[in-house]
């Protein structure tokens, strides 16, 4: 019996134990028959392409678990490529069949995951609250009568009701957070440029980014992390320069005085002071900033050039199809008129003026925690006022991408009713999205509030992620602990992380070790061996999670140091010679992927 929420570490335990992928697809369609929100896909995956593409998964991975999201179902908001799907960004004379998927897309599908289908949002993905769409109005997992938040609307409502394990959305000006917030999920928002947007029709091009709907923190960085990787088709890609955090006396940035802004939710605002406590209970330090150049910059978003970037991105279908945009957007993309060339240099020459003031603030504090939104509000509500009330809901979001921030939203439990919930969102610096993942993830932890619909759901301590800290070790992995295997659970479990991929140096040799499950090679180095080395990758684990480690590798395997072909040292698994006497030899393939890979063409 699969739990209401499909979070990863509950779909890899069991496959581990005989769910198929096939089986996990019939889950799903019987899940999406009967949802009670019909709003929520605006093309659902044939049913045969689904179980076809379960097919296809188990002929290219027979093993479970072989590939980092083998089997892992997830969804895609409308205005990413999907090949076989079309794209309509919700606006059906819109619509065109794109010849092949965004490279996240592709991304994501070579790592296992099977996607069940595109979801609706607040059209062409101008909005943060979800009823922007021809196709309907997903709505809250806890209270049809609320939004769900968009403009990512559908892709949270799919994960949070159970249907996927994660889903692709995009954030603009909070398009991936305030969804997060009003479904009791994480909303992963990469800093602008680490994630490629090649294959997303754009809302404002410069500032758009790939975002990640999960269930926790671990399995949405997990997934993010895939996704990353510079791609020059992406005028706007970069190549990370990671941001580290201190291990220790975190000071975490807050609002305080006039710019605590709730619009009269006192339970929002509330759940805010919570959040502020339970930080306070993890070790970090409580800084009150001025909010003010940061709410100053927010507002260029919409009430700023901005807006023309809006048109450039469908200038050419709204000058003949003005007429099939939703009023709401069409009246928003049509005020691009008003601003000129000089229009948008000042808005950027205002911009950087923000971002001035705004360094005196980051002076003072490592990481920013704001409410997602400062209140939440019903359809009804919303669509009587749609530009104002919308509004609110980018109050604390606008600016992050304008100022090429990492962003991570974490839910921070229930009003007093435990009705509806609420969220705060942790930002960092540019590429620090590793760096503020932690305590982020703590920081849900410490709430109890569930995954999505189900409020019970334990988060699962396979997907915790480790404080950031120096005293890290480095382990070289050979076999079944590699990215993809069935073991690297094992480390990324804890919290583990990826160095690089290398080679060892060339005297050592490869063995297939008899009678082993799941099968696990044996390094030997032999001295004056003269061979080309072998695949191996080095990961970092915190110093708890390599004792763990070590202790529970089996005999004959053990932990010695192992040299890499750039003449350094590092700890990791050798194994005792007697074992590979008669056993098969497999270093002229050059490493275990290869060895494995061998098999399944055999």
């Amino acid at each position: 019996m699969l739990p209401v929420f499909l979070d990863l570490t509950s779909l890899k335990q069991a496959y581990a134990q005989g769910l198929s992928p096939l089986d996990l697809v019939e889950e799903v369609l019987a899940r999406i028959a009967a949802s009670d929100d019909q709003a929520i896909f605006i093309t659902k995956t044939p049913e045969d392409d689904l179980r076809n593409a379960a097919r296809d998964l188990i002929a290219r991975a027979p093993v479970p678990n072989s590939l980092p999201l083998w089997g892992v179902p997830f969804a895609v908001k409308d205005n990413i490529d999907v090949a076989g799907l079309p794209t309509t960004a919700a606006c059906p004379a819109f619509a065109y069949d794109p010849e092949k998927d965004a490279t996240v897309v592709a991304r994501l599908k070579a790592a296992g995951a099977l996607i069940i289908g595109k979801t609706n949002l607040d059209q062409f993905a101008t909005g943060l609250n979800g009823t922007r769409s021809p196709h309907g109005a997903p709505r809250s997992v806890f209270d049809p009568a609320y939004v769900s938040g968009g403009s990512s609307s559908g892709s949270a409502v799919a994960v949070a009701s159970g249907l996927a394990s994660f889903a692709l959305g995009t954030d603009t000006a909070g398009s991936g957070r305030v969804p997060a917030a009003f479904n009791n999920l994480v909303g992963i928002k990469p800093t602008p440029g680490l994630v490629p947007n090649v294959g997303v029709v754009p809302a404002c091009r410069s500032v758009d980014v790939v975002t990640v709907f999960a269930g926790t923190v671990g399995d949405g960085v997990a997934i993010r992390k895939i996704m990353d990787g510079h791609d020059a088709a992406d005028p706007f890609s970069k190549q990370a320069r990671p941001v580290k955090m201190p291990s220790s006396g975190l000071r975490l940035g807050v609002l305080t005085g006039v710019e605590r802004e709730f619009y009269g939710n006192a339970a929002y605002e509330a759940a805010y002071d919570s959040a502020i406590e339970h930080a306070k209970a993890l070790g970090a330090t409580i800084v009150p900033i001025d909010y003010a150049p940061f709410r100053q910059a927010a507002e260029l978003l919409y009430n700023g050039p901005w807006v023309a970037e809006r048109l450039a991105a469908v200038k050419d279908f709204f000058a003949d199809h003005a007429e099939d945009f939703d009023p709401t957007v069409r009246a928003i993309i049509s005020g691009a008129a008003r601003y000129t060339a000089v229009d948008a240099f000042e808005g950027l020459y205002r911009l950087e003026a923000m971002r001035q003031k705004t360094i005196e603030e980051w002076k003072q504090v490592d990481m920013l925690m704001l409410p997602t939104s400062p209140t939440t509000y019903t359809v009804d509500e919303m669509l009587a006022d749609p530009i104002s009330k919308n509004a609110h809901f980018g109050r604390y979001t606008n600016f992050a991408n304008l100022f090429g921030y990492a962003a991570i939203a974490v839910p921070c439990g229930f009003d007093t009713e435990g009705h509806l919930p609420s969220g705060v969102t942790l930002f960092g610096p540019a590429f620090s999205d590793d760096a503020i993942a932690p305590f982020a993830d703590a920081l849900h932890r410490s709430f109890e509030s569930g995954m999505g619909k189900d409020k019970a759901a334990a988060l699962p301590q396979d997907s915790r992620l480790a404080p950031a800290g120096s005293g890290d070790v480095t382990i070289v992995v050979v076999g079944a602990h590699l990215t993809g295997m069935p073991l690297n659970q094992e480390l990324t479990g804890p919290g583990g992380t990826l160095v690089k991929t290398c080679r060892t140096s060339g005297d050592y040799r490869l063995f297939v070790l008899p009678n082993t499950t799941p099968p696990k090679p044996g390094l030997i180095r032999q001295p004056g061996f003269d061979g080309h080395g072998l695949e191996v990758e080095v990961w970092k684990v915190s110093p708890e999670a390599f004792g763990n480690f070590v202790q529970n590798i089996p005999a004959p395997l053990g932990i010695g140091k192992v040299t890499l072909d750039d003449g350094s040292q590092v700890s990791g698994f050798l194994c005792e010679a007697y074992a590979v006497e008669g056993a098969q030899d497999i270093t002229h393939l050059g490493g275990w992927r290869a060895y494995i890979g061998s098999l399944r063409k055999s």
